[in-house]
């Protein structure tokens, strides 16, 4: 059901806040043993023993004991011990559930409802053992369970049915029923199996559990069950294959030896045999070259690189071409924009209608650039990790560096800074560790030992960052440029768990300290204070910062000097039009013989003077107003200068006052400026309805405050204004740490994450394939230990990506054919997902290479690279690379967003759809119109207009557009295809554009031979060989 309006949705709020309060508010603790004699025992008594006691037993339940609590009645047990929202007897009484109870009376007074919950929540003790069940199984019964059971019963394998990692899965059972009766150990099955009574005797196919142990479970039971928290996957999570740092495992030995070219072709070699596939052929060097060139650098070979490579006999042809792919600047922006979707970048977006950031930050593509250019560099993604988590504690005062913080600065969010924390927290763990710790925001997640605490330990870390954009140089105005950064800004707040998730519910009693989880044992996280410069803490105190405010200061003079001259000349032209003798008042024309003379020309004459006046009158304002501000600038910079040098002057103090004085001054002009303006804007909006224009009356009032303020500072302002803004003069430290740990060779995860993300864009399928999730609940490698031998090569090659895409596309694995023609049919039976790589898969191009690959075949693309974003509108106008466009949850080049362009809230892997936009958007878009009238120009002018050489033309496009050659049957039916093309053309109504739809920038050819060239080109362009990777 969908809240049709505000007020039902305001009451909606309003209720639930009632609720809450009702609910958790509750009355002061009380010692967990007198709860049930001083409070709950008397209500039970009253109001519920007489239908649900040990006589009665109303609905098959009886209260007057703690096992008949446990053990329920018909609809179940009646408490969950330490949940009381989880308890049916809770929810009856507070009238949660049907049916309310007391069945017959009134309801129960909120107090003892509120002592019923808090009774529970202890334990629901009935004596003074309080609440030690629940620390019984924290201390022994959720360890053994942990060690022995929830291994196989757990929510992935359920082995016989059955889940025990929460108490709800606990009581639902298996496939043999109810596994556990809260209350009766001796009637349980879990008890009787572990005790070894019924067969099969648990641990299945293990040692009986000591005797102990199986009491400690009984009494457990016996005690109702109670848990405190879902279990942990205990040993068997510090026996998943992702928590073991890896280990390179030998290269295997391998019958087919002549197939292996490097390591990698041995481990897939041995799981070819071990399975008895066979891998298809090499592919030809065509479909090889293109393949390369598309995954390395997202463009397809020219004609004259397809030649020079087959041309090329040499052993190492390949690998030339390689490393000079690997070496271009392409590469960089290729892969870059696949980190980028890993990453999340998002330019800024928000209210643009008021250019109000809400999301993200304005210049984020500083970020971007450094991506693009750190991977071109091929700096190590361990440092690269570093510098996104804390470039600005590794190298505070290096903007090459402090820009990477942008991974950061992303997450930014304007209305709450618990969800920009919590995406920071959530998205950083995926990114770099393949985890997903998003549930552990709520509760202790439910298969990784990854606690509640852990999550808000991981939190600490990022607690005191805070976002801000530093100036860069020749640029004054930060909302021009700038380079958006974190910094610390709040070292002191604390970082408290919140109850259920809830940031209302923060339990200030315990705050916690950063921390990784337990299972990865003890790091050595050193968080050392670090003390930072002048040049950081108070960026605006840099020279060039000074250089350019000035400079802007006294452009700001010469531009009201410009404007007050031009109203000048305006209010002298208007004057004379008010010398100049009247003209005879013209007529009007009306209804019938009625006419009506208008206003007369001196009125308006003295109305356009009035008018210029007025202008003058501002830009004389505004003229004074911005001399006054240049020098009170500069005495501010004099001030700055002197109080935070090394040894400040004997002067500082005059320094001081004379910038203050100076300050002051310009601040009153400033605001007698802002007030004639407003007073100008409201004199001139014209009454509209019963009221004037109330921005025009907001502005006035402000302008009037703020007069008022400047001529009350010059009286009590004791200081100047800095410059600009000072910031803490020490970062905590807590990130710089953090990032050490995830890029440190012992950490498992790292490496082998970044390394399944390669495999994925190389082979469009990941060896792990829930490549956001390395934990127990996702899915097992393929190549286990080839995953592990490539992560250990990248850490031994001090971690350089540029090292791996090499092994990679030099291997034989990699150069299969994709083709399932000629496939060997066991092949398919035995794995028909190819998941063990006996051949090559076919990708469908991403929509970057797509559009990037239109450009470049017609030698359309522009290839500079980095800065400002540029309109998502112009995607099918500028020919730029697709990575640099404007890309935000809200605002995406609509071509790419066709094919599929990454989702950047979340995307470590890209969708695949065919739908039919993509063919409408190849058919009928600017863009493909453009390449295709350009690209046919282009061959025509090689080849020559006549029909003779229809042949050669057809040949030219095909190796173009497609990198091969038509078959015979191709360029038959491409000769055909122009034949019939240019006998429909030959109707002159037939070459008319349509008056509707895209027209391109150039117009399409006259000559009906011309014309069909045009449409076969056009229709190649459609190709499915175009716009796949074979």
């Amino acid at each position: 059901m969908f809240i049709k309006d505000a007020d039902t949705l305001l009451k909606g709020v309003a209720l639930t806040a009632l609720l809450r309060i009702a609910v958790f508010a509750q009355p002061p603790a009380t010692p967990a043993e007198k709860l049930y004699s001083d409070y709950i025992q008397p209500v039970f008594q009253k109001s519920c023993l007489p239908c649900h006691g040990p006589q009665s037993k109303s609905a098959g339940l009886d209260l007057s004991t703690r096992e008949g609590l446990l053990r329920g009645g018909e609809h179940g047990p009646a408490i969950v011990p330490g949940d009381p929202k989880a308890s049916l007897i809770y929810k009856l009484v507070a009238h949660e559930a049907d049916p309310h109870m007391p069945l017959k009376g009134d309801r129960l007074p909120q107090e003892s409802i509120d002592r019923i919950a808090e009774w529970i929540k202890a334990g629901a003790p009935f004596d003074q053992a309080g609440n030690a069940e629940l620390a019984s199984f924290r201390k022994t019964v959720k360890l053994l369970l942990e060690a022995n059971c929830v291994k196989c019963h757990n929510s992935q394998l359920k082995r016989s049915g059955f889940d025990l990692s929460t108490r709800e899965a606990l009581l639902r059972g298996g496939d043999t029923g109810l596994v556990v009766t809260p209350g009766d150990a001796k009637s349980s099955i879990l008890y009787k199996r572990i005790a070894h009574l019924e067969q099969p005797g648990m641990p299945f196919g293990g040692q009986k559990l000591p005797d102990a142990a199986i009491a400690q479970i009984a009494d457990w039971i016996n005690a109702g069950a109670p848990y405190d928290a879902p279990l942990a996957a205990g040993k068997a999570a510090l026996n998943h294959w992702a928590f073991k740092s890896p280990v390179r495992p030998p290269v295997p030995e391998v019958k087919n030896r002549a197939w292996v070219r490097n390591p990698i072709d041995a481990f897939v070699a041995a799981e070819h045999e071990k399975r008895g596939l066979k891998p298809l052929a090499s592919a030809d060097r065509r479909t090889l070259l293109r393949r390369v060139y598309l995954d390395l650098i997202g463009l397809p070979p020219t004609p004259a690189e397809m030649n020079a490579f087959l041309a090329d006999n040499s052993k190492d042809a390949y690998e030339k071409v390689v490393d000079k792919l690997l070496a271009s600047p392409r590469y960089g922006e290729r892969w870059g924009r696949h980190w980028m979707d890993i990453w999340r970048y998002s330019d800024w977006y928000g209210w643009r209608a008021q250019n109000q950031v809400r999301y993200s930050q304005r210049h984020i593509w500083h970020w971007r650039d450094w991506i693009i250019q750190s991977v071109n560099k091929d700096k190590g993604y361990d440092e690269m990790i570093v510098e996104m988590l804390a470039g600005d504690e590794l190298a505070p005062n290096n903007p090459d560096v402090t820009r990477a913080t942008g991974f950061l600065a992303r997450n930014w969010y304007m209305f709450d800074r618990n969800v920009w924390l919590k995406d920071t927290v959530d998205y950083t763990a995926m990114a770099f560790l393949g985890l997903t710790v998003k549930c552990a925001r709520c509760h202790s997640h439910k298969y990784d030992p990854i606690t509640h605490e852990d999550y808000y330990r991981l939190r600490a870390f990022f607690e005191p960052y805070d976002v801000r954009t530093d100036r860069v140089p020749g640029q004054a105005d930060v909302k021009k440029d700038g380079i958006p950064r974190v910094y610390d800004a709040h070292a002191e707040t604390p970082t408290y768990r919140f109850i259920r998730g809830a940031d209302s519910s923060p339990d200030t009693e315990h705050p916690l300290t950063p921390g990784i989880p337990a299972f990865f044992g003890n790091a050595d996280l050193k968080m050392t204070p670090e003390p930072l410069p002048l040049d950081v803490y108070y960026p605006d105190s840099r020279p060039f910062v000074h250089r350019d405010l000035i400079a802007a200061a006294k452009g700001d003079i010469e531009k009201s000097e410009t404007e007050l001259k031009k109203a000048q000349e305006e209010l002298d032209k208007a004057r004379q039009q008010v010398s100049q003798p009247a003209a005879p008042a013209p007529v009007v024309a009306g209804a019938g013989n009625r006419s009506a003379p208008a206003a007369p020309p001196e009125d308006k004459a003295l109305d356009a003077v009035l008018k210029a006046q007025a202008v003058v009158a501002l830009r004389q304002k505004e003229l004074s107003s911005a001399r006054a501000a240049l020098p009170a600038l500069e005495a501010r910079i004099a001030a700055d200068e002197a109080k935070y040098s090394a040894k400040p002057p004997a002067n500082l103090e005059e320094l001081e006052s004379a910038a203050l004085k100076s300050e002051r001054h310009a601040n009153v002009l400033k605001a007698e400026e802002n007030l004639l303006r407003a007073q100008q804007q409201l004199a001139a909006a014209k009454p509209e309805s019963e009221t004037y224009d109330k921005e025009a009356v907001k502005k006035l009032g402000e302008a009037r405050a703020q007069l008022e303020a400047a001529a009350k500072a010059l009286e009590s302002q004791d200081a100047y204004t800095p410059v600009g803004k000072i910031y803490p003069d020490s970062s905590t430290g807590r990130r710089l740490a953090l990032a050490r740990w995830i890029a440190n060779k012992q950490n498992p995860l790292t490496a082998r994450v970044a390394i399944n993300h390669m495999w994925l864009r190389h082979f469009g399928q990941a060896l792990v394939p829930t490549v956001f999730n390395f934990g127990i609940s996702g899915k097992s490698p393929s190549h286990p230990e080839l995953l592990d031998w490539l992560a250990v090569e990248l850490m031994d090659r001090n971690w350089s990506m540029k090292s791996i895409h090499r092994l990679i596309v030099t291997s034989n694995t990699y150069r299969v054919q994709s083709s399932t023609k000629d496939a060997i049919s066991p092949n398919a039976k035995i794995d028909p997902d190819n998941r063990y790589l006996w051949r090559m898969n076919e990708q469908r191009m991403q929509s970057e290479v797509v559009r990037d690959s239109l450009l470049s075949i017609a030698g359309q693309l522009d290839t500079a690279m980095g800065g400002l974003e540029i309109e998502a509108e112009k995607g099918l106008e500028s020919h730029r690379r697709s990575v640099y466009f404007q890309h935000t949850p809200d605002v995406q080049v609509t071509f790419l967003k066709v094919f599929d362009e990454a989702n950047p809230n979340e995307c470590f892997q890209r969708n695949e759809s065919i739908v039919p936009h993509q063919a409408l958007a190849l058919a009928n878009s600017k863009l493909s119109l453009h390449v295709a009238r350009t690209l046919e120009r282009q061959l025509t002018k090689q080849t020559g207009e006549a029909a003779a050489v229809d042949s050669k033309f057809i040949i030219d496009a095909f190796d173009v557009i497609l990198n091969r050659p038509p078959s015979a049957a191709e360029r038959s039916e491409s000769l055909k295809f122009l034949v019939q093309q240019e006998a429909l053309f030959q109707d002159p109504k037939k070459l008319i554009l349509v008056a509707t739809g895209a027209s391109g920038e150039i117009k399409p050819e006259s000559d009906p031979h011309l014309r069909a060239r045009e449409n076969l080109v056009h229709v190649l362009l459609n190709h499915t060989d175009f716009v796949t990777i074979r």
